[in-house]
């Protein structure tokens, strides 16, 4: 009897210890760190995103921002101008905002006046302006990263992308790969 109760506790013991190891792994599996996937090329939803991405890189958390389809406009230069592209590409160059300061809102745009507005809030409640939040995310080290096939899919090209210190251009499968590790994950 006592030889069936030592069995029994020397495999309980075993079973603890398996889940502990697996409980550490989980734990150290996870970096500190937070991946958004912008998608929309809204400015209140870039703007809720930058605030997101600025709070976090504040607290030394490494941030990683996935730019793609319609959140690419945030990211052009209005005093870029690229040669070279085709019919179907001009369109949407002409048809999308051509940078950040020219995103409408989601809601409420009111044929322009809406960003105003809200721009004029951000002013008067001295709120980062859309421009300063990425300088401020440029110098906390906040990443970049453009979608490659969205921006190739929309016709930009890499010259018409804004100067940022911490740009890059990768597909999908990397921003899965980060957002992965990372211990928070943001679509926007």
């Amino acid at each position: 009897m006592q030889e069936d109760i030592n069995k029994n506790l020397s495999r309980l013991q075993e079973q603890i210890n398996n889940l502990e190891e697996k409980i550490n792994t989980l734990k150290n599996s996870r970096k500190d760190q937070l991946s958004i996937a912008i998608v929309s090329g809204d400015l209140d939803k870039i703007l809720a995103a930058m605030i997101i991405a600025l709070a976090a890189a504040a607290m030394d958390t490494s941030v990683k921002l996935f730019f793609s389809f319609w959140a690419l406009s945030a990211l052009r230069d209005k005093k870029k101008k690229v040669k070279g592209k085709d019919f179907i590409s001009k369109m949407f160059g002409f048809m999308l905002p051509s940078g950040k300061n020219k995103l409408k809102l989601s809601k409420m745009n009111m044929a322009g006046l809406g960003p105003m507005m809200i721009r004029y809030l951000m002013r008067k409640q001295n709120v980062l302006s859309l421009d300063q939040m990425f300088n401020e995310a440029g110098e906390l080290g906040v990443e970049i990263t453009v979608c490659e096939m969205s921006m190739n899919l929309m016709g930009f090209k890499r010259q018409e992308i804004i100067d940022y210190p911490h740009l890059r251009y990768a597909g999908a499968a990397t921003f899965v790969s980060e957002a992965n590790e990372s211990s928070m994950q943001l679509f926007v």
